[in-house]
């Protein structure tokens, strides 16, 4: 993978020098944040037993012989705690397991509280996201950057696409049968930690391929924009599946945590009593609130109440585990949503808030082909499509990724120079550079922070390269 071609080698090897020069500037740039994301990934592929290990005191209430108490009961038990207002309610997914409902301090916080489903007795508390695999998926996410996290994402996995793309043009056999399949050599020299670099990463790197196409929906400009395209589409995630309803300005993620993709899809608006024979108000004071906003929360006078959604919610025969949402302000619904491993069982059914009447019902099967593909994408990025196989086969990939990063910095820092950075020389036709360079701008027209990256380390590699070409002048 790393020998120079020379003028007897076949006209078709005239792009390797290009294409290892930038497959050397790839692996250099997102080295780091692989073998991070491949640590943290294969942690929080175990995030719920790990969970419920780390936090069992809050997690696990023990299983009763006794009816459970009311949901209004366990959120009179939770406010009486705290001066927060509850903003969602979320059902235990195991027999033995906690209610969890989420609350909105006055001073902005959002906290999640756990009760015991039969006593009512508050467990405890903790920061939302505070659970330890909350934690390590933000560490994942890169989260504790803040505002630049997404951006960061988004160059990652485009960089990392690169890698694995110009990394299978450089095994490419061409003829040869040594080092694509089989390791050469010993640890104590290059050849064999150049076979393993290659041999590692023709596997991984597919796994890797497909990690990085599929992470880049939480990327911010690429995954916004997919996001916003697919939401309100046939061929996505429609806007009004089983019925035809009035559609607020509200978004799923204003109130709940869905998948990524779900977040931009709009809330329905129920029908306040005194408007149950007029068109609904689709536009009240209480919609126009920003993502994080609640907006009122008090119980509407006429509202079903929490205990006769959940047990509506419950006849529907939702997946365990699901949580409801409370209505914000007086046209706002209770909007149930379950995401468990099984793709099938996804769903989220919007009820209003008065009548009880069911105003949307959508499923996987109610997405176009597009929601289908992103769907089972980031399930089984996330390891939870096929159980302990995928997950399994993730954890093996993490460690071949983590394998993959340690073969390349020890092949390069044993061909390295003395003193030198070691990068692939460029091929003397500048057309190859060209040529090699054109290709990768295509890919940044698809990932636009890839190609603006992409078009910085060209612009300095040129003006860096060019300087060394330019011999310096003696001073008169």
């Amino acid at each position: 993978m790393d020998a120079t071609p020379t003028a007897r080698q076949p006209e078709r090897r005239r792009f390797y020098p290009a294409v290892w020069r930038w497959h050397f500037y790839a692996g250099l740039f997102v080295l780091p944040f692989i073998v991070w994301l491949a640590l943290t990934g294969a942690v929080y592929l175990y995030q719920k037993p790990i969970d419920r290990w780390v936090h069992r005191d809050l997690k696990v209430a023990g299983t009763s012989q006794g009816a459970p108490a009311l949901p209004s009961a366990h959120i009179a038990a939770v406010t009486a705690a705290t001066a927060g207002t509850a903003f969602r309610y979320t059902m235990p997914e195991r027999g033995d397991g906690s209610v969890e409902i989420g609350t909105l301090e006055p001073d902005g916080r959002r906290e999640v509280y756990y009760v015991d489903p039969s006593s009512a007795r508050v467990l405890g508390h903790l920061p939302e996201k505070g659970t330890f695999s909350g934690i390590v998926r933000r560490l994942h996410s890169l989260d504790l950057l803040g505002d630049y996290a997404s951006a960061l994402i988004e160059i990652a996995a485009g960089w990392s696409i690169l890698l694995v793309l110009t990394g299978v043009y450089l095994w490419w056999p061409r003829g040869q049968k040594s080092g694509i399949t089989t390791v050469r050599g010993r640890p104590a020299q290059r050849l064999f930690w150049r076979d393993l670099h290659a041999v590692t990463g023709i596997w991984v790197g597919l796994v890797l391929l497909f990690l990085a196409m599929t992470g880049m929906p939480w990327s911010v400009i690429w995954g916004k924009q997919v996001n916003a395209w697919a939401n309100g589409q046939d061929y996505g995630y429609p806007a009004g599946v089983r019925v035809q309803v009035p559609m607020s300005q509200q978004r799923l993620a204003d109130t709940t945590a869905p998948t990524w993709s779900m977040e931009q899809v709009q809330l329905p608006v129920s029908a306040p009593p005194h408007d149950r024979h007029g068109p609904a108000d689709k536009h009240t004071g209480h919609e126009a609130h920003g993502a994080g906003a609640l907006g009122d929360l008090s119980p509407q006078l006429g509202a079903i109440g929490i205990d006769a959604a959940v047990q509506r919610f419950t006849a529907l025969a939702l997946a365990p585990g699901y949580s409801v949402s409370l209505p914000r302000g007086p046209t706002g619904v209770y909007t149930a949503s379950v995401y468990p491993e099984e793709l099938a069982d996804q769903r989220v059914v919007h009820l209003d808030q008065y009548s009880g009447q069911v105003l949307l019902d959508m499923g996987y099967a109610d997405y176009g082909a597009l929601g289908r593909g992103l769907e089972w994408g980031i399930n089984v990025h996330l390891g939870q499509e096929y159980g302990t196989f995928n997950r399994l086969l993730l954890i093996l990939a993490c460690v071949g990724i983590a394998l993959l990063c340690i073969s390349g910095a020890v092949m390069w820092w044993k061909r390295r120079p003395l003193g030198g950075t070691g990068v692939p020389p460029l091929p003397k036709e500048r057309r190859t550079v060209t040529i090699v360079f054109a290709l990768l701008c295509v890919g940044g027209f698809l990932f636009p922070l890839v190609g603006l990256s992409l078009l910085l380390v060209g612009v300095v590699d040129f003006v860096v390269n060019c300087g060394r070409r330019v011999p310096s002048r003696p001073l008169n």
